[in-house]
Parts: structure tokens; sequence; C-alpha cells
């Protein structure tokens, strides 16, 4: 498999440790600066350029997307999703994700539990956010904060509504957010990969600080999530429309309350706290996405744990090439076929009689794992995370 990482930082942590995972695998592997891309839309077919040549051909990317290139980084990714390179986070994903107030608008469509929020802009409607949510203290985010900046706790309502309006002023915008004193500066980081959680870290903040984020200064120790909590993380994530996720959760008497979902999680933090190799964990993922030699499933929407939309590729050398659509054994694994794709037509709800073709594409409705299921060389159990090489980063050149 040829993987390209998207990233800007080809020293860090997380980008050395997934590039030496995938050598390890025996994949070949590139680190590709994302802003060294031209999308090229000047042909028939989606296209891109690196470096000023045309890119070679890549089986998936693992995208890397740091938060001030969002927009253009998405842009790239689109490009590839276009191009059919599998990536295991989407562009509308990461979009999803990046943005605070798109993510908990998601969340909360979705009935996943989170600390009460609240987004105003008219000064008179600040005094009363804060109310709705519980009241002081609060904590007020900046919608573009990342890694514990622009997060801060307001002890008092006046204190907070001069902080808003500040911030308000310098044309920043803001989220209310009731304060989880239960948590005591502590919160849990759960990686998601694929529809399970691959490892888990609980944060605790260094001193009087609230903020739990390592770059703050905060310790790091392993911890065995429970149902509820891993059900909560995974479900978090495909809400999202990620694949690989770091979701962020408060201990709550609730039960657990999501903060965040965070499409590009570091991983250093995280393997030095559980020493499992999540690196390898996220290649092993993406190979087996890749590797279908027969029928391709392109996950494209989430609905709930295990089920949601996705589009089936029937490639030349599949048993279902000249078969009737009744007869594809589709049904009876209780999958629907919403619409047939083939080349530019498009037909909706196909009739049993239609016999499929090499390169159709079918947008079906079901469980996603019976869809995989149809895949002949997929793994029957999904590979145990391993321990962290003794030696996790790659030696020099």
């Amino acid at each position: 498999m040829k993987i390209a990482i998207l990233s800007r930082a080809p020293r860090a942590y997380s980008t050395q440790r997934l590039k030496a995972a995938a050598l390890d695998r025996g994949h070949e592997v590139k680190v590709l600066n994302t802003l060294r891309f031209a999308i090229d839309l000047s042909s028939d077919d989606p296209d891109l350029q690196y470096r000023g040549r045309r890119l070679s051909e890549y089986d998936a990317i693992i995208p890397r997307i740091g938060n001030s290139i969002t927009y253009y980084g998405t842009a790239v990714v689109r490009q590839f999703e276009q191009m059919d390179v599998y990536t295991p986070n989407t562009a509308n994903g990461i979009a999803n994700s990046r943005d605070k107030l798109r993510a908990n608008q998601i969340m909360s469509r979705h009935g996943i539990a989170m600390p009460a929020t609240a987004f105003v802009r008219n000064r008179a409607d600040v005094i009363p956010a804060i109310e709705r949510v519980g009241g002081a203290p609060v904590v007020i985010k900046l919608l573009e904060g990342t890694q514990g900046i622009g997060v801060i706790l307001a002890p008092e309502i006046k204190v907070a509504e001069a902080i808003v309006e500040t911030l308000q002023s310098a044309r920043q915008n803001v989220l209310i957010q009731r304060f989880v004193k239960e948590s005591r500066g502590r919160d849990i980081r759960a990686l998601v990969v694929g529809d399970r959680v691959v490892a888990a870290m609980r944060r605790s903040a260094k001193g009087d600080e609230f903020r739990s984020n390592v770059h703050r200064g905060g310790s790091v120790e392993r911890v065995e999530l429970d149902a509820e909590y891993e059900r909560t993380a995974v479900r978090a994530a495909q809400i999202m429309g990620l694949k690989v996720a770091g979701v962020d959760m408060l201990e709550s008497d609730e039960g657990p309350l999501v903060m965040e979902v965070n499409s590009s999680p570091g991983l250093e933090g995280i393997e030095t706290a559980t020493k499992l190799d999540v690196a390898g964990a996220i290649v092993d993922y993406i190979a087996n996405q890749v590797a279908f030699p027969q029928i391709d499933v392109r996950e494209r929407l989430s609905v709930s744990t295990g089920y949601g939309v996705a589009e089936l590729v029937v490639h030349g050398d599949a048993d279902l090439v000249g078969k009737k659509l009744a007869d594809s054994g589709l049904r009876e694994r209780d999958i629907t076929v919403l619409t047939l794709h083939r080349g530019p037509q498009v037909i909706p709800n196909p009739k049993g009689s239609y016999i499929l073709e090499s390169e159709d594409r079918l947008l079906c409705w079901g469980k996603l794992e019976e869809m995989r299921s149809m895949i002949p060389e997929r793994p029957k159990r999904r590979p145990r995370v391993k321990k962290l090489p003794k030696h996790p980063l790659p030696h020099d050149d």
C-alpha cells in the first residue's frame, strides 16, 4: 500500500510515528507538505500537483491538518476524495470537528451528552446565556482555540460578561459553557479508530490550572474505559464523520460529557501513557479499508453506531458482475440499494431485474459491518493493538 501523510511538521512525533508504523508493516509512505499541493481543476478528471509536478498515485492518505490551514487543508483532502483515494477522515469530518460551534450543534442534534453550552452575539444576551448554562463560574472558549489556548474560567458573572464583551470587541467568536466542578481539572482522552477505542488516558491539570492539556503541563495516566464512555466516544467520532479521532470527555456526575472531537489527535501523550502502538492501529485500520480486491466499501454517512450510508463499488473480477440485483444477496443481508450509479447514469430505487456490471456504484443503507463482510479478504478478527515498540521513532537518515 502506498500512503501519503499530509503534514507540515515532518519531525513531529505523531508524523514520525505514523511513518515508522507504516514502514514497519511494509508499506510505502511519504510525508507531503499540505501547502505544497496545487489543486488541478483544468482536466476532465480531478487531479493534484505537488511541488509543480503531477502527483503520483496513492492508495490512502492520513491527513494531519493544522488548525491554521483548515480551509486549504480540507480542500486538498476533498480533492483526494474526488480522486477516490481513501482517507479515514473526510474533508467534511475535519471541518465539522474544527469549528467548535458546528461540532456542538451536530452533537446536540444527535443526543451526545455535552456540558451545557450557549453562543450569543448581542451584549444583552450574555448574562441570560450564562444563567442558562448554570451560572458562574463559567468556561469561555474561543471557537478557533487549540491545545487549551483561548479557554478561560470566569469565576463571576460580571467577570464573564467583561471577558465575552472584550473578546467580541476584538471580533472573536466565543462559546459560553458550564463549568463541570466535579471533574476537578481532569478529563479523558479516548483515541477512536474505526468503531472502537484503541487507547485511553486520563489527563490531570497541574496545580490550580483547570485545563488538563499536556501542552499546559498536565500529567497523563492510562485508563480502562467502561462501556458507556467507550460507546460515547465512538458515537461522537462517527457522528462527526471521523474514523480516527481523539475524543475528550469530562467525568461528570451524569456520566461522560463530550468536550471536543479532535480530527488530528497527538499520539505522543497517549502512546507514552498507555505503551500501546496507536500509530500502528491507525495504519492497520487504513490497510484493512484499502485492501479490498473485489468490492470496495466507501462509507458516506454514519447515522448511528454500526449503521449508515455507504457506496459499494463493484470491480471487474467481483462475483456480483453479471448477476441480477435481486440475486446479489444484498436484500438477504438487510442492505437496501438507494441508487445505482453507472457511468453518468443515476438510477434511483433500482429494480431487482437490473444486471450488475463492472464499476457499478451502489449507494446503500444498512449495517456497515454487513457490507464489509462481503469483502473476500477481510480479516475475521480485528487485530489487537500492539505494544509500543522499544524504539518507536525512526533513526535519522
